[in-house]
């Protein structure tokens, strides 16, 4: 086996990371997250990248062949694919053979603190038992976050993981892993890291804060979003501890996975288009509002949504402004799930606008994809969006994304303003104040685009062209890991100076 110095000194072209989330599609899926646990290492991999993802192996997925056991751990890892990149999942029965991913009914389980540091120890577990002992172990969100704290605190002394250096992405500040304090013994961790240096928060344990400290590195999902939750709006009570950190913190915005999401390829949609030919998304149009229950009218606006039905999402304005969208000869489709006062107030919408309004409540691969392959609008109000991946879709598919100015959403879509439209800039209609009556003027703006073949045209070519694939975002991230080693044998040199980098 490697020793921490000889691994140290091997990493340059062939850079190892290991990816590490609590899902992965299409094995695990709740949002995004998937989406690029999925993306990015696949594209690590187009560029020379090492790169291994590590995940739960949930009831819902089928066991390959047992690889090994972690035995240190109880648990067992099995190995699969996805593409050209080898996938390690953690099987734990007791953990993970359950219905849901975090929970069910609406509530979390009551022991996803010993869920996941399980997870987080068999990671490592399995890099010291398999001898691949990577660079860099790429974290993701809280229920990966002490993953850091375990490299700094558990192995600093152990010549194979004390020179792994770690990189935390933070996909959603919102969830963070808070849990009773009576439960830190469950991490493993010595007491004296429950303190508000480290791992405790308002007498709360904090996954994330702990990886938010110990982490080499830390990078969120947009530049703005980055700076955005420095601040008290958008820090979710962690804004202190990431100003303390604003040096180690990084911007990257989320990438596209053309091989899935592009209109020409999409074998999921009922018609394959392109740039230079749309006459499948009018098909596709026309698909949808079947699908839905919608008039058939093939020159009516049709906007769409597909999100997590969450306050985040800015659905209170999507509701407030629905009565005018139908009043204006526009129709609406809507697929999501999740807070139940959202899934009632849109099922009431749908029954008070037959032939307008439609809305499946429910998580469907396939529908997703007709929304934004059928719909001529899609809207994306959301109160704060740390990256967004729908506009980024929407772009492709020549679906006019209408967002809020926010997160990655700021940073992906150029505002239709007359001289952007001019230039061929233009890929969207941009509000910013939180209110319904901001966002019904941008759908107005997007309405009257709509009319005139001439603009709306342009803006559907200009989104088309653009290019947000995920081969540019992991250039972003080979550089950052590239920093995280650097940092770490800098730590190793001269000595970790307290928590943390």
């Amino acid at each position: 086996m490697t020793t921490g110095t000889d691994h140290w000194l091997s990493w340059g072209d062939a850079l190892r990371v290991l990816f590490v989330s609590s899902e992965v599609a299409p094995f695990a899926k709740t949002g995004g997250l998937a989406d690029v646990s999925a993306a990015l290492p696949a594209a690590l991999a187009r560029a020379g990248i090492d790169a291994r993802i590590c995940m739960p192996r949930y009831g819902s997925i089928p066991i390959p062949a047992p690889s090994s056991l972690v035995r240190e751990s109880g648990g067992e890892i099995v190995e699969t694919s996805l593409g050209d990149v080898t996938v390690w999942m953690v099987d734990h029965p007791g953990y993970f053979d359950r219905p849901g991913l975090y929970g069910e009914g609406g509530r979390d389980y009551e022991d996803n603190l010993e869920r996941f540091a399980f997870f987080c120890r068999a990671a490592l577990a399995w890099c010291r038992q398999s001898g691949w002992i990577p660079d860099v172990v790429h974290c993701n969100d809280w229920q990966t976050a002490l993953i850091p704290v375990y490299l700094k605190i558990a192995h600093c002394g152990d010549p194979d993981l004390r020179d792994v250096a770690s990189l935390l992405t933070v996909h959603n500040l919102a969830y963070q892993g808070v849990f009773p304090a009576e439960r830190f013994s469950a991490t493993g961790l010595p007491p004296e890291l429950f303190s508000s240096a480290a791992l405790e928060f308002w007498g709360k344990v904090n996954l994330l804060k702990g990886g938010l400290v110990f982490a080499d590195l830390l990078s969120t999902v947009s530049p703005t979003y980055a700076r955005e939750i420095q601040t008290p709006e958008f820090g979710c009570g962690l804004d202190g501890v990431l100003r303390e950190r604003a040096h180690d913190l990084y911007g990257i915005l989320n990438g596209a996975d053309y091989t899935v999401w592009d209109p020409w390829v999409d074998e999921l949609i009922p018609a394959r288009y392109s740039a230079a030919d749309l006459s499948g998304k009018a098909v596709c149009k026309a698909e949808l509002q079947r699908e839905f229950g919608l008039d058939p009218a093939p020159e009516a606006p049709l906007l769409g949504v597909v999100s997590r039905l969450t306050d985040q999402k800015g659905l209170d304005l999507i509701a407030a402004c629905l009565d005018r969208i139908v009043a204006a000869g526009a129709q609406f489709v809507l697929l999501g799930t999740g807070d139940p006062k959202y899934q009632d107030l849109f099922r009431n919408a749908a029954r008070s606008h037959p032939g307008s309004v439609g809305v499946r409540i429910g998580f469907d691969e396939r529908l997703a994809h007709w929304i934004e392959a059928g719909a001529d609008i899609f809207l994306m109000p959301s109160r704060y969006e740390p990256s967004g991946l729908n506009q980024l879709y929407s772009l492709r598919y020549g679906t006019v994304p209408v967002v809020r100015r926010t997160g990655g959403l700021a940073d992906s879509i150029t505002d239709a303003t007359p001289d952007a439209i001019e230039r061929g800039e233009a890929t969207g209609f941009v509000f910013v104040d939180y209110t319904a009556d901001a966002l019904w003027t941008a759908i107005e703006r997007a309405l009257a685009a709509h009319r005139d073949p001439e603009i709306w045209s342009r803006l559907v070519q200009a989104g088309m062209a653009a290019d947000f694939s995920w081969d540019r975002a992991a250039a972003g991230y080979v550089e950052l890991y590239r920093k995280a080693v650097e940092r770490r044998r800098a730590g190793r040199d001269f000595g970790d100076r307290g928590y943390g980098g």
